[in-house]
């Protein structure tokens, strides 16, 4: 596999941690929003990820790029509570709040920050060694 395989391969994991943590941020930023119907409530989206397998001309296995197959909406139901005094309340007094787990959204957060900072690493050391690479004729 040639180094620019593997910058595409680790450049496919940096957009898709990133679309990871736009759909946190937008999770967390919602979590505590009200609406008056469960239809109108916010619901937590999680990206979808897919496998792009490349094969080298002899048909071998070369590596595998992520692949950001869409954004789907969680099967969280929203939380419906009993607050007849708010100004959303319908004719029954409930609301609805968001269906965000912000514990479940934080720990999605951490893990979407370790595997960037994992494929940064990667492209740090594949620049390390093609530096040493560049080297190796200076000697």
């Amino acid at each position: 596999m040639s180094f620019r395989g593997v910058y595409d391969i680790a450049a496919s994991a940096l957009q898709a941690q990133t679309s990871r943590m736009n759909t946190v941020a937008s999770n967390l930023a919602n979590a505590g929003s009200v609406a008056a119907s469960e239809e109108e409530a916010y619901r937590a989206i999680k990206p979808v990820f897919a496998t792009l397998y490349q094969q080298t001309q002899a048909g071998e296995l070369a590596g595998a790029k992520v692949n950001i197959a869409g954004v789907l909406p969680s099967d969280r139901l929203p939380e419906q509570r009993y607050q007849p005094d708010h100004p959303l309340a319908n004719a029954d007094g409930h609301v609805y709040y968001a269906g965000v787990n912000v514990m479940e959204e934080m720990a999605d957060m951490m893990s979407a920050s370790r595997s960037f900072e994992s494929a940064v690493e990667v492209i740090g050391r594949v620049n390390s060694m093609q530096q040493g690479l560049l080297n190796l004729g200076q000697r």
